[in-house]
């Protein structure tokens, strides 16, 4: 069995999109990081996307009794194209159709020059099924991205892209899910330390 606990980075406090733009992470809060620590597994695979918001907060929990892994590019978050740095409230002026309908709808509606649910979570799900068979029956801890935390959320209920964004997933949260024999299950989604 590898079970895998999903950690969203640390906060950007960017009030606006943010995607494949690197922007990095606040890491400053020592009591909340040395809790997160304490949860996860010590003796444990570790992975992260390729942004400096992962990177970073993947170092802040690195231990010798964790073995880094080489940082995924396929576990960045979802690419929202043109609309990347963009205000929420100037992209719902740009393109409201389409923006109320990539939330509401997810699943093969794109962002602007970006890419759809659909695009990122075969993305994600890639780089997860080859680290599986790679490593079995390990403990992975794999530091991303609220949208590629989703949709491993998503691969493990069996749910709608709609039905996945209605959970909450917080900064420095921990999301365990477990994979046997081509069986997702699902232990804690945003569970905060």
């Amino acid at each position: 069995m590898t079970t895998w606990h999903w950690v969203r980075h640390g906060p950007t406090h960017e009030k606006a999109f943010v995607g494949w733009r690197d922007v990095p992470a606040d890491l400053s809060d020592a009591p909340l990081i040395a809790r997160l620590n304490a949860c996860l597994p010590q003796k444990a695979l570790m992975v992260s996307s390729d942004l400096i918001r992962c990177t970073a907060t993947a170092d802040v929990l690195s231990t010798a009794s964790r073995t880094r892994l080489p940082h995924e590019r396929d576990l960045r978050e979802f690419d929202f194209g043109i609309w990347d740095g963009m205000r929420f409230d100037d992209v719902a002026a740009r393109d409201p159709d389409l923006s109320r309908t990539y939330w509401e709808k997810p699943g093969d509606v794109c962002a602007p020059e970006g890419e759809s649910w659909n695009m990122a979570a075969t993305r994600i799900e890639t780089a997860v099924t080859r680290l599986n068979a790679a490593h079995p029956a390990a403990h992975i801890i794999a530091v991303a991205h609220f949208g590629a935390i989703l949709t491993q959320v998503q691969r493990a209920l069996g749910v709608t892209a709609h039905q996945a964004l209605s959970h909450k997933i917080d900064n420095l949260s921990v999301t365990t899910l477990t994979h046997k024999a081509g069986i997702w299950s699902v232990e804690t989604i945003n569970h905060l330390p």
